[in-house]
């Protein structure tokens, strides 16, 4: 692994560590923004530069507006509760069963892995004869994989609007409440 791939790595472990033991709810938020940046400089230098746009979009940008949406209608601190093993449990063995499915996959880059010998020299070879988009990622994004870019921007944008409408709601029974008790 390049020097600049395992500094962000370690930064991104770091970052996530300090996150699961904060008490201070506005620096977790803060935090997660950090920890998404750093996510997408790894996409980045993955090559994976549209996963790497919408991390620092999706998960810097707007999910941590959220948080602060949430945080303005509740406490700053976490509530201490007993803690409960069976979560700890479950998140182990998911994250154990995911190692282990991710043993036989090839190397990172490895020009002998499936996929570069099935789909990728068709897709390469006929993407600007069928689409007449000279740039490949485009054109795969844009055409051959539309309806599920289609499909993730109308999740985002109806969770957006979910958000939106569950914190204006609040917001004006909070507000109804207030004038009821003037009266």
């Amino acid at each position: 692994m390049p020097p600049v791939e395992l500094l962000l790595m370690l930064l991104l472990l770091a970052t996530v560590i300090v996150v699961a033991r904060l008490k201070d709810l506005f620096a977790a938020a803060m935090l997660t923004g950090i920890a998404s940046l750093l996510a997408a400089g790894l996409f980045v230098l993955m090559d994976a530069v549209d996963v790497a746009f919408t991390e620092a979009a999706v998960g810097a940008g707007v999910s941590t507006v959220l948080f602060l949406g949430a945080l303005s209608l509740t406490s700053r601190r976490e509530k201490q509760e007993q803690t409960r093993i069976l979560p700890i449990v479950i998140v182990v063995a998911t994250g154990a069963a995911l190692i282990y499915g991710t043993w036989d996959m090839p190397a990172y880059g490895d020009p002998d892995a499936v996929i570069h010998h099935h789909l990728a020299p068709d897709l390469i070879a006929e993407t600007e004869e069928k689409i007449h988009i000279p740039n490949i990622v485009t054109a795969i994004l844009a055409s051959f994989r539309g309806y599920d870019t289609f499909g993730e921007v109308v999740v985002i944008f109806t969770a957006g609007v979910g958000v939106a409408l569950l914190l204006g709601g609040l917001g004006l029974r909070r507000h109804d409440s207030g004038t009821e008790e003037e009266s």
